[in-house]
């Protein structure tokens, strides 16, 4: 198993705590060949190398950045890969920030993660697949554009030095020139894009974001979907009073709360526009967006 290592996830917790952790795996008998992340993008290259070479399972020790690059680095190769030991599983030690993948099926953090690796527990996965006008990526939590998306490019951009000060410092940014606007999409083909402004849009494959925001209560890795929520044009007092109900899910009973799963998402924007995925922040001029069932096996 290639353990990939990001010693900066979770403000630098990640590199105090991996080699102890790893070494418990290691004396409970698991076999690890072990990979440090030194800049960003790294892990897909560490990856897709040891993909070439005929590795399988991997371990990613880190947040959700680091999984994101462990499927970037797999995939497309491994959509050939059939069933059988040829399949790509995905191990989880959660030292990172938000780790939200991992909480659809524990709260109980690096406890659980290592307990499912010793059990050789494994259940499928789906593959979300995100094709854009400079290429493709790859990922298993979620894609969002909006607010969400805005808060943490505004963060990573001008307030990331100031760790979760920097994020708050970011959300009231956001807050301040609150923007609404339209992300032209059409889903499974049907009629016409929907061009309607609205505050932000998730595509989900899993249920949290932010470790603890419960944005789709609905979603399920493994139902070959991908849970799409979208919130309308709510305004700034709106939004304040309704931030809280993120957190349990109950923001999809607001009037101007929609959900729905889907299998397949066409885009028709004019620009690329700043998007979260899968904790990372990009900007992309996305086109469309696949389900890829049961792609991946996840040991968890």
């Amino acid at each position: 198993m290639l353990a990939v290592v990001n010693p900066a996830a979770g403000g630098g917790r990640c590199g105090k705590l991996a080699g102890a952790a790893l070494a418990r795996l290691r004396s409970k008998g698991i076999e690890l060949e072990i990979a440090e992340t030194r800049r960003s993008g790294e892990g897909i290259d560490l990856a897709r190398a040891a993909w070439a070479r005929g590795v399988r399972d991997f371990l990613a020790v880190g947040g959700d950045g680091t999984s994101f690059e462990i499927v970037n680095g797999i995939f497309p190769e491994a959509l050939t890969a059939g069933s059988g030991n040829g399949r790509p599983r995905l191990g989880f030690l959660p030292l990172g920030t938000g780790n939200s993948f991992l909480r659809d099926f524990t709260d109980r953090g690096a406890e659980y993660a290592g307990e499912a690796l010793l059990a050789g527990k494994r259940r499928t996965c789906d593959v979300l697949r995100l094709r854009h006008k400079d290429g493709v990526l790859y990922f298993i939590n979620l894609l969002s554009m909006g607010f969400a998306a805005d808060v943490a490019a505004a963060t990573n951009r001008r307030f990331k030095f100031l760790g979760a000060n920097g994020y708050l410092l970011g959300v009231v940014t956001c807050l301040a020139r609150l923007r609404r606007r339209a992300f032209p999409l059409r889903v499974d083909g049907e009629g016409e894009f929907d061009r309607r402004r609205c505050l932000f849009l998730s595509f989900n494959n899993s249920k949290f974001t932010g470790g603890t925001m419960l944005i789709a209560p609905r979603a399920d890795p493994s139902d070959g979907l991908v849970e799409f929520v979208r919130w309308g044009p709510i305004g700034r007092l709106g939004l304040l009073a309704n931030l809280h109900t993120l957190y349990d899910g109950t923001h999809l009973k607001h009037p101007q709360a929609e959900r729905r799963a889907a299998r397949r998402i066409e885009f028709e924007l004019e620009a690329a526009v700043d998007v979260m995925v899968d904790g990372e922040s990009l900007t992309l001029h996305c086109e469309e967006l696949q389900v890829l069932p049961g792609a991946l096996d996840v040991m968890a």
